[in-house]
């Protein structure tokens, strides 16, 4: 059985892409192997340093995988911040990462690209933390996309340094994991690219059926077909892609044929998308309603989880001081 880490970033809400993508094989997952999900606060201060909203996004990602699947009886679903042992393994795996290969890693050149106004010691050492999250519990499989495979690639020469330096074989080498089934890219409404919270065009699952129904009514379209069996254009294949994952396929083989004909009508087509999203999501939002309300269920999930982590993180911890010469007096 394999140790499965993630991270989910504490800077927002869950929209679909996120639930049809990832989580869905997360759900799936915890229930084949050993897994820790973790909602990753001190990684959100290297870009959201102030405190107003931190313990309520906290909150609001707990309660939506909670709400989307996730079973902290199946699962170790923690917050970061909870297990002391992380920032201490941080500190140490510092010692031992140079300036030169941080400085290179491509999701610092951008952040620092990004906010050049805040290029703080955090953004350049986030794959040492990235690490510390990871080889604490020992990970051995750890699901990643594209941009954060150099990371883990840093995890990975971290470990090897630190058994390499110290003489010993303590850190197992984690792999990333690759799910069964290829990972569903959800397009976003603004007619390209994918979905995603900072280019503002997601479909959350928190949101009323009426905020989706109006999200999806403003999707960019184009002029229409003029001529049968045109080309698709990028902004309706992309309706079309969010349809394929939503609607039942008679319906998108449907609305598919009205445009090669020069049929279509962009109304019906954004209006039956809406009632299929919504037919997905209402279950989902139900549960966000009914799980947020329950500060006790909360109270419980956090410190079950809380238990776990620094069990597992507590062994870590104990035998690299050990390694590194720390003794008690």
């Amino acid at each position: 059985m394999a140790r499965v880490l993630s991270g989910i970033r504490s800077t927002g809400k869950l929209h679909l892409g996120n639930y049809l993508g990832a989580v869905t094989n997360f759900v799936k997952m915890q229930h084949e192997h050993d897994c820790y999900f973790f909602i990753a606060d001190y990684h959100s201060l290297t870009t959201h340093p102030t405190p107003e909203n931190l313990h309520n996004n906290v909150r609001q990602v707990l309660v939506e995988y909670l709400a989307a699947g996730m079973d902290p009886e199946a699962a170790t679903i923690y917050v970061q911040s909870d297990v002391p042992e992380i920032p201490e393994l941080y500190l140490l795996l510092n010692m031992n990462a140079y300036l030169g290969e941080l400085e290179r890693t491509t999701s610092f050149k951008e952040k620092a690209r990004k906010q050049p106004e805040n290029v703080n010691s955090g953004l350049l050492t986030y794959p040492v933390l990235m690490a510390a999250d990871i080889l604490i519990h020992q990970a051995t499989h750890v699901p990643v996309g594209k941009d954060q495979e150099q990371n883990l690639e840093m995890a990975r020469k971290f470990a090897k340094r630190f058994n390499r330096m110290y003489k010993t074989d303590l850190f197992r080498i984690p792999k990333a994991f690759n799910f069964d089934n290829e990972l569903v890219k959800v397009p976003g409404l603004d007619g390209s690219g994918k979905m995603g919270k900072s280019e503002g065009n997601g479909l959350y699952l928190s949101d009323t059926e009426k905020q989706l129904r109006k999200k999806v009514m403003k999707a960019k379209t184009d002029a229409g077909p003029t001529e049968p069996n045109s080309p698709v254009s990028e902004p309706i294949q992309n309706l079309f892609t969010i349809m394929n994952l939503v609607s039942e396929p008679d319906v998108l083989q449907s609305f598919k044929d009205d445009y090669a004909n020069c049929n279509i009508r962009y109304g019906d087509l954004k209006k039956q998308l809406s009632e299929d999203i919504n037919k997905q999501v209402a279950p989902v939002r139900d549960r966000i309603e009914a799980i947020e309300n329950d500060d006790e269920y909360l109270r419980k999930v956090v410190k079950m989880g809380r238990e776990k982590a620094r069990e597992s993180a507590s062994k870590t911890l104990s035998e690299v001081r050990k390694i590194i010469g720390f003794r008690a007096f």
